[in-house]
């Protein structure tokens, strides 16, 4: 017999809420979107037809309170923002609910432990919503660096580029506050990249400025990483900036063999944006083709190949085929470490580690120095 749906609440229907978590827990067979919850009668009053319309069968409830304790739900998705993460985490947690929370998984390194350690005592699962390890840029270097294609890999350059020079606006991300800025808005998912291909780094370099004429929180960023793989040194730049009207490109690896360059982002919050859904995932295929969006063709990356490494050196530049992305499989994972047949794709301890280099870049921003990194 098939296991119950996994019934679960999306506290929040901002761009998190309503891009990034309802319509991917909506589309994996087991979980059930049973309920949104708002945070007052009078947001949940202005959400509910635009919902209702989308989601019929799932409830509106106007308080976070009422999901959290409701026996009806067995999954808390934590999509408000960022000060309150915590707060709402650690609730969900002692009411015995597993958690997923939107990044950051909280606004310190600190706090992250005392997240893990309370789902850890109450026997639920706790995952940071790290959705860009789903990304198909980020899939196509994972491929390539797994296949060996670059030989040694010895620099990654990440970029994550917006021109936004006047600053929005009625947005808490560009409030001043609590976890607010851009470190820690798009700062999580290019250091999860990092430590998701590479494992530890050993150093870490960073500069967090506020570049633009009139601006309330940090708008650009730049950190370096160094690791040490075996015996090699190897370095990792994530970048971000407010700033880039042409923008750099979003991967650039290079390695004893080979480089790779990589244009755009991941075409999924787009289509998002533009009104699409993802449909609902076909786990009893099997299929390794189990993508709902691919890249056309114009946005390939390209694959410089040494073909004669010694001089005179001879190259071959070809259009690499970009591995789809699908944040689906972030909630399949969720959906399969509840029934206990899989670890999670991204572990609680993932949310941690990024934390803490966060905190390490600031660290370092604001010693302008280089520091050892250590969990």
């Amino acid at each position: 017999m098939s296991p119950s749906p996994i019934r679960t609440a999306v506290l929040g229907y901002g761009l998190a809420g309503r891009v990034f978590h309802c319509p991917f827990v909506s589309a994996v067979p087991g979980l059930e979107l049973s309920a949104i919850a708002l945070r007052s009668p009078e947001s949940a009053a202005k959400t509910a037809e635009a919902v209702r319309s989308i989601y019929p069968n799932t409830r509106i409830l106007s308080s976070i309170d009422e999901a959290i304790n409701s026996p009806d739900i067995d999954l808390i998705v934590v999509g408000t923002p960022n000060d309150s993460h915590v707060e709402y985490g650690r609730a969900a947690l002692k009411a015995g609910k597993h958690v997923v929370i939107d990044k950051p998984l909280a606004p310190t390194s600190a706090e992250c432990t005392e997240l893990i350690d309370l789902a850890a005592r109450h026997g639920t699962v706790l995952a940071p919503f790290h959705n860009r390890r789903f990304d198909s840029d980020f899939l196509t270097v994972k491929k390539l660096i797994h296949e060996g294609v670059f030989g040694r890999v010895n620099q990654v350059l990440s970029h994550y580029d917006r021109f936004r020079p006047i600053q929005r606006p009625n947005s808490w991300k560009e409030a001043p506050g609590l976890a607010s800025g851009l470190l820690y808005d798009l700062g999580p998912h290019l250091i999860d990249q990092a430590l998701a291909l590479f494992g530890a780094p050993t150093h870490i370099t960073a500069s967090v400025r506020f570049d633009r004429d009139k601006t309330d929180i940090d708008d650009a960023f730049d950190i370096t990483f160094d690791f040490t793989i075996d015996g090699h040194n190897l370095r990792y730049g994530c970048h971000s900036t407010m700033l880039a009207a042409e923008p750099s490109p979003r991967f650039l690896v290079h390695g004893t063999h080979a480089s790779y360059t990589k244009f755009g982002l991941d075409p999924q919050e787009a289509a998002l944006l533009g009104g699409a859904r993802p449909p609902v995932l076909d786990t009893a295929s099997h299929s390794t083709e189990t993508s709902w969006i691919t890249e056309p063709e114009s946005m390939w990356g390209v694959l410089t190949t040494a073909t004669q490494r010694i001089e005179p050196v001879k190259f071959e530049r070809a259009d690499y085929p970009t591995v789809p992305g699908d944040y689906r499989q972030f909630y399949l994972s969720v959906r399969d470490a509840i029934h206990g047949n899989s670890a999670l794709a991204v572990p609680a301890s993932a949310g941690y580690r990024t934390m803490r280099l966060i905190e390490l870049a600031l660290q370092s921003s604001a010693e302008r120095r280089t520091l050892p990194v250590e969990f």
